[in-house]
């Protein structure tokens, strides 16, 4: 599985940055991604003060690369970067190895 993990540091954004984050992803982002094409799932994830990142599973090298190569072209204009104030800290392509699914289940949600 091809992986791709896009993270901004939090470091010295502005106060309240989180939950605008938050928002975002549950107001927008989480609607974009859901059900693109190429993308077999994406996470959003993030450490309060430290740094909130993207991680993506997609279902080909091309797929990965296409998405990649658009987002790393915009970056700076990115909605995360623009409510963080910064671009991305680390754009990395990594290989997924395996995904196991819990006792509980996996449930897509907007926000926890």
């Amino acid at each position: 599985m091809r992986g791709l993990t896009v993270r901004w540091s939090l470091v010295d954004a502005p106060e309240g940055v989180e939950e605008r984050l938050a928002s975002y992803v549950a107001e927008t982002s989480h609607a974009r991604f859901t059900g693109m094409a190429g993308l077999a799932f994406k996470t959003w994830r993030m450490r309060r003060g430290e740094w909130f990142e993207g991680s993506y599973v997609f279902g080909s090298d091309e797929a990965r690369e296409q998405f990649q190569r658009a987002f790393v072209e915009g970056a700076a204009e990115a909605p995360g970067s623009q409510i963080i104030g910064s671009p991305p800290i680390l754009v990395e392509e990594c290989e997924v190895v395996a995904v196991a699914e819990g006792w509980d289940g996996f449930t897509a949600t907007a926000r926890a």
